[in-house]
This record gives C-alpha cells, sequence and structure tokens, in this order.
C-alpha cells in the first residue's frame, strides 16, 4: 500500500434473510438417501425468500451502511458476489440505482473468486489511500445454488455486508496488506453452470488453507508492522471446523483471538463472508484493537485494521450482522427451500402463465422511480406523490410542473387496506398486499414481503425492502421494485 493518506473504513452494515432453514429438516428429508447427513445438521442455516438474491441483499446491508450517511458523498461503487443475476448488466449499476447514488460515480464488478469482496475492500482502500477516489461503498452479497441431499446445502448460506471507506472519520484504518494469487482450485463453476463442483476436502486443507493462509498472514502483519500477539480479532471464513483456530495458533496468534465463523446461526455466504464476518467483528470491537482478515480463493488476501475512538458512535447506530441475526423466523419445510430455489419443478398454474417481457425502454425512462423509488414533492405545496407526475395529485393545488424528485425508499409506512390473495399467483402464497400510506404523506397498492398470514393489519407499520418483483424467465430477466414489509422496529 503507497500514498500518504491514511485510509480505512467509515462505516459498516450487514444484512442476513429473515428465513433460517434448520438443518435437522435437510437431513431428515435426505437421510434416505445420504444418512451421513445427520452429522451436520446442528443449528441452522440463513435462507433468502424467493424475492431475495445478492443484488437485494447488498442494496439492504448498504442501505444499513448508509444510515447515517449522506449518499451524495458517495464517489464509487465496488459490488462483489460470485452469484450476480446477470452475465452481461452491470450489477452494480442496479445496486447504485437502488440507492439512488449520483450518477456520475465510477462501479465496478468484482466477482470468480472467494476472496473477490476481500479484494473489493482492498481496491477502495489503495484507492482512497492513494488519493484516486473518496468516498467508496463496497458491497458484497452471495447466494449460491446447491444440489438437494448435500454437504453444501449444509454449509452455506445467504447474506450480505457493506462498508464505506475513506480518508475522514475512520472508525478503523488499514495498517497494511498482503495478498497472493495461486491457481489453487479447491472448488469451480464452469460456464453455463449453476453449482458449484468441490474437490476433496483434505487436499483443499492441507495443501489449501493449511499452506497458503500462513504465508498471506505473514505477509501482512510484516508489512503493518503488528505482531501476531497483538491481533484481538482474527477474522477467518473457513467450513472446517477447528482449522481457523489451528492457523491462527502456528502464525503465533491466540486462538481466543478466532471470530466466530457464524457457521451455527447462519452459514457460509461465499465471496461475501470475509465481509460479514469483517462487519461483526466491527459490531463487538472496541477502539484501539486490531483486527486480521483472511480471505481464501485462488489464493488469499489478508488486511490488517486498527479502530479508532470513532467506532462507537458508529456501533450505536447500526442494525449489522448481530440485528439481522435476532430478526430470525424458523422454517422447517424443506419443500419451500427447495422451491424458493428452483430445486423442484412445481406446478406454478395457470394464473403464472403470462409473459413477463420487460419493455426496456420504459424501464431506463423511469428507472429512478422503479428501482430507485424516488417519488415527486409539489415545490408549491409540498404534497408528497407516488408515482412523481407533471400534475400535482392535491386537489386545492393541481400546479403544473412542480414535481421536484424524492426518496422515498427511507420512508416508513401503516397499512391502511389489505388482502391475503391465495387465487393470484405468487411463489409464497398467499400474495398479500394492501394500501400503504407513507408518514409524510402519499399512498401506494404494493406488495408485501417477510410476512406471515394472520401478521398484518390495518395500522400495520411497515418499512420498504428492494426486492425481486418478478422473473421473465424466458428471456432470463429479473424484475426489482420495492416491497413492504412489516417493521418490527418501529415503537
Amino acid at each position: 500500500m503507497t500514498g500518504s493518506n491514511v485510509a480505512g473504513i467509515t462505516s459498516y452494515g450487514g444484512y442476513v434473510p429473515r428465513l433460517r432453514l434448520d438443518r435437522k429438516a435437510i437431513a431428515d428429508a435426505n437421510k434416505w438417501f445420504n444418512p451421513s447427513l445427520a452429522g451436520q445438521a446442528v443449528g441452522e442455516r440463513s435462507m433468502a425468500n424467493w424475492d431475495e438474491d445478492s443484488v437485494t441483499m447488498a442494496v439492504e446491508a448498504a442501505r444499513d451502511c448508509l444510515a447515517d450517511r449522506a449518499r451524495e458523498a458517495v464517489d464509487a461503487l465496488y459490488f462483489a458476489s460470485t452469484t450476480m443475476p446477470f452475465s452481461d448488466r452491470q450489477n452494480a449499476a442496479i445496486v447504485a440505482t437502488a440507492l439512488a447514488l449520483r450518477e456520475d460515480i465510477a462501479s465496478v464488478d468484482v466477482t470468480s473468486s472467494m476472496r473477490a469482496g476481500s479484494s473489493a475492500l482492498l481496491q477502495a482502500l489503495t484507492a482512497a489511500s492513494a488519493g484516486t477516489s473518496g468516498s467508496a461503498l463496497v458491497a458484497a452479497g452471495e447466494h449460491r445454488k446447491t444440489r438437494a441431499g448435500g454437504a453444501q446445502e449444509m454449509r452455506f448460506g445467504d447474506a450480505g455486508a457493506a462498508f464505506t471507506v475513506g480518508t475522514e472519520d475512520v472508525i478503523a484504518r488499514l495498517l497494511g496488506s498482503h495478498s497472493l494469487t495461486i491457481d489453487f482450485v479447491d472448488h469451480f463453476r464452469g460456464e453455463g453452470a449453476e453449482i458449484d463442483y468441490s474437490w476433496e476436502e483434505r487436499w483443499i486443507r492441507d495443501e489449501g488453507y493449511s499452506k497458503i493462509v500462513p504465508r498471506a498472514v505473514t505477509g501482512a502483519l510484516e508489512k503493518s508492522g503488528v505482531g501476531a500477539a497483538d491481533i484481538a480479532h482474527f477474522v477467518m471464513p473457513c467450513v472446517f471446523p477447528r482449522l481457523p483456530e489451528k492457523i491462527a495458533r502456528s502464525c503465533g496468534i491466540d486462538g481466543e483471538a478466532v471470530h466466530d465463523t457464524l457457521h451455527a446461526v447462519c452459514g457460509e455466504a461465499g465471496t461475501a463472508h470475509s465481509l460479514v464476518m469483517l462487519s461483526h467483528a466491527l459490531e463487538q470491537a472496541r477502539p484501539g484493537e486490531k483486527i486480521l482478515v483472511v480471505s481464501f480463493g485462488q489464493g488469499c488476501d489478508a488486511m490488517v485494521l486498527e479502530t479508532t475512538a470513532l467506532l462507537p458512535a458508529v456501533q450505536a447506530a447500526r442494525r449489522g450482522i448481530t440485528g439481522s441475526l435476532e430478526r430470525r423466523r424458523p422454517e422447517e419445510n424443506y419443500m419451500k427451500w427447495l422451491a424458493f430455489n428452483g430445486l423442484v419443478d412445481m406446478e406454478l398454474g395457470m394464473r403464472a402463465e403470462t409473459d413477463n417481457r420487460t419493455p426496456l425502454t420504459v424501464l431506463y425512462r423511469k428507472h429512478d422511480m422503479i428501482e430507485g423509488f424516488i417519488g415527486g414533492k409539489c415545490s408549491e405545496c409540498s404534497t408528497l406523490q407516488y408515482p412523481r407526475t407533471r400534475i400535482c395529485v392535491n386537489p386545492e393545488c393541481k400546479a403544473v410542473d412542480t414535481q421536484q424528485p424524492y426518496n422515498m425508499s427511507e420512508q416508513r409506512g401503516t397499512v391502511q387496506s389489505w388482502s391475503a390473495d391465495f387465487l393470484t399467483y405468487s411463489p409464497d402464497p398467499p400474495q398479500h398486499y394492501g394500501m400503504i400510506v407513507f408518514e409524510e404523506g402519499g399512498r401506494l397498492m404494493m406488495d408485501f414481503t417477510d410476512v406471515d398470514p394472520g401478521t398484518v393489519d390495518s395500522g400495520t407499520a411497515v418499512r420498504l425492502a428492494f426486492r425481486i418483483k418478478d422473473f421473465d424467465r424466458r428471456r432470463g430477466f429479473r424484475k426489482y421494485f420495492w416491497k413492504a414489509i412489516p417493521d418490527t422496529g418501529a415503537a
């Protein structure tokens, strides 16, 4: 790392989906075929809802990260994932639009490795240190598909994390880093494939992690001038039990410093997991502590961070990974898991037989309203409305061309009327929808998500979430929009 500026993390955020699939439910459903799964049937893994993917989880993590920050200050966006929904469409642009970031920012998709998340963070930190960018947002999300009845199904999880980096108001400054690029193939996903192919576990553990990670750790400690005994938090995603402790001790790091991999409550979220664990570590760290982050994948990234006195103020304002983990709803329906992840061919019924082609011209012309949920506020009477139109909806005003763009995505609201409809097609029936009245004014008929039958009524407090609206399966296009979810944090 070069440059005179002291770069570091200025904010963090995290997101874990509400649903948690009991690993025992996986083992019980597959014991006729693979009884050995019973030995792994402890705890639960995070489970994305049918309308969540790597993009929506990254957006939720970024919203948490930017909760008390000016989005206009973001100059660059790095989006990291190995499960991006589009192979030829910049996924970072979707994230940027959903967050209502400026148009004149740099953006890039970082992918194809389990260390894409840490590499994106290091790239952003290096650019900030060199003075080539101002504040940058790094967001990661992962939603990996697995075959039924395998170890991956037990081990993986869905989650997202986000960080802002810069040289001002730093809560964790970068002391040094070291990266190794080695074509050690522990697993891969070829072109056109949906599921990872993994190699033999002992080979990965003994020739991969055990030999490559210590070299990266030693390099990062030397470059940062930090002793191994000074590390308070050792962050290393790994699906092999007790291996992080073994590697830490081999490098001279106290085994007590090894951070929880979150396997029991979340599972491993692929390239996002090093950032998920870092976000979780920052929630628990104290000022002046040193954090060593390791990410393994075709080599290894290792970085040493030191927290500052500004950390507690940010900790108090974040939901973070801890808050997301607390917002859990146990799921024992294994068939629902299979259906949500396209692992079983469900009979969708005649009502699902529609052509969901997206007019790309309309999407472009109205992208700020559709993906960014930008409404309008009348400059004459201050009436708020969605969608934004030329004429004010206030019958006492009706002014023309007075609508100013207004970001409504962070608005809270209440349910005025609602329906739970079994006749309308939904991947998770019944389809909940209703009229939402926003706290600052305006109303809109919206779909609900993350809701259980019987838990919504008129007057229920809601907030908004960026989700998949629908799939155009014929053309492979995903439509995104905003939905209402119960606001469990409301007073």
